[in-house]
């Protein structure tokens, strides 16, 4: 499968430089081999112990510091209480160090919490002062400190946490009224071992064109609205989703329908209307600007071809088998993805792999998948688990009998920029947690190791 991402070589995309300076991970290879079984339960959320003072983390630079560099934090501070706040400061919390992907999960869960372990203050000459916080009012501080002046020791992920401390007037003594906690993953020397990545890039949308065509010689097709040119225009989920993928090493993961309906927007396409009227569509040179950059992009790339329109195979497991043909008419969904892959953008895919939705499975979605003539399936960790007690986390191929490998992404990495990232803070957050479970992972053990993130 294709490599992600390398930290050594040539000069990294700027979407992929804050990634390289843990000096731990990416590069993608063959996958290679463990055990596995089915699932557990996600943890509890915790209650909800944030202070009167929100603390908003926007920049965090560099995102995993080296010896020699200058930590630099930013945000913003909000006084939500009804009292105002004075001879308050922003400090900055370091430690302890988070030896275990979970104790990080901890961190996140319990990241504006006011309970908790943070550390001590850094030197107080490395603090934002304010002498009052008006209620409602967002107040920036940034925060610039040697990393020297830190105390790391060894290599590993660091508790990194703002604070914001003053005093009300009903309260009129120092208190913590305010923190946001992160990660920063340092590691001065170069690993020995690095643990090898693979993202997969998803190119999947839902169906738009009907069974219909127009009654003339060329049979033109008939969509059910003009949703997919949205998608493909700029700004635009599959838009961004090139503009992103284009610039990165990645293994896309493509649904052959999407490109047979991009495909036909290049030529006479018509939009369905009410009742049984039709527009014309406009959009053909749009589509056709969109495939040209696909297929640029995926130009001595890996292709991996899901069967045509990514049917749920969760849904066929288990609730179509018994009806006539299902299972015939997935195996003719997989002989036509290749071909559809072929035509329109000229590169030959992989059509081995089966991908249920969110990589959750079980034996009879398996069993369904390889019905098709899939003998890799794309799962996910918190599906799909080793059974051997392993103290790290094994690398993403396992084998999982009948001659069908189970690829498991790995959970934490695939679902770490989900949620609504439009803000600075949330963004920041997600880029340190990132690292920090990539680090993590890579500390675990000097075994090499191949790993899957799936988004």
């Amino acid at each position: 499968m294709a490599e992600a991402a390398d930290f050594q070589g040539t000069s990294p995309s700027p979407a992929r430089r804050w990634l390289r300076r843990t000096g731990a991970l990416l590069a993608g290879v063959p996958l290679l081999a463990g055990l596995c079984q089915l699932p557990a339960a996600a943890p509890a959320e915790a209650a909800d112990t944030s202070g009167s003072v929100s603390v908003a983390i926007d920049t965090l630079s560099p995102s995993a510091p080296t010896d020699g560099d200058t930590l630099t934090v930013s945000g913003t501070v909000t006084n939500n209480g009804k009292q105002a706040v004075t001879a308050a400061h922003v400090g900055l919390q370091v430690g302890p160090e988070l030896n275990t992907r979970s104790s990080i999960d901890t961190v996140s869960d319990g990241k504006d919490s006011l309970q908790g372990a943070t550390g001590s203050e850094v030197d107080g000459k490395y603090e934002a002062k304010f002498a009052k916080l008006t209620p409602g009012v967002a107040e920036p501080f940034s925060l610039s400190v040697p990393v020297d002046e830190l105390d790391l020791g060894d290599a590993g992920v660091y508790q990194l946490a703002v604070s914001l401390s003053g005093r009300t007037a009903a309260q009129s003594w120092d208190q913590q009224l305010g923190i946001q906690r992160t990660f920063l993953p340092w590691q001065s020397d170069e690993a020995d071992t690095k643990t090898k990545t693979t993202f997969l890039w998803p190119l999947i949308s839902s169906v738009h064109m009907t069974a219909e065509t127009g009654s003339n010689a060329q049979q033109t097709p008939v969509f059910l609205d003009d949703d997919l040119a949205k998608e493909i225009s700029a700004g635009g989920r599959l838009d961004q989703m090139l503009s992103l993928g284009e610039n990165l090493d990645v293994t896309w993961v493509i649904d052959p329908d999407l490109l047979a309906s991009v495909d036909a927007m290049t030529h006479s396409y018509r939009i369905q209307g009410e009742g049984d009227t039709t527009t014309p569509g406009t959009h053909q040179a749009l589509a056709k600007q969109w495939l040209a950059r696909l297929q640029k992009a995926v130009e001595d790339k890996e292709v991996v071809a899901l069967p045509f329109a990514d049917p749920d195979l969760a849904s066929l497991a288990h609730n179509g088998t018994s009806v006539t043909g299902s299972l015939s008419h997935l195996d003719e969904a997989t002989d036509v993805a290749a071909t559809t892959v072929r035509t329109v953008l000229h590169v030959t895919p992989s059509t081995d792999f089966a991908w249920p939705v969110n990589g959750a499975v079980d034996r009879s979605i398996v069993k369904v998948a390889t019905s098709a003539g899939a003998d890799k399936v794309i799962a996910r960790s918190d599906s799909l688990q080793e059974t051997a007690g392993l103290s790290y986390t094994p690398s993403a191929a396992r084998p999982i009998g009948g001659g069908t490998t189970a690829v498991v992404a790995d959970a934490r990495l695939s679902t770490a920029f989900q949620g609504d990232l439009t803000k600075a803070s949330s963004a920041t957050l997600a880029v340190q947690r990132f690292l920090a479970q990539s680090l993590a992972l890579d500390l675990q053990t000097h075994k090499q190791r191949s790993i899957v993130v799936a988004p």
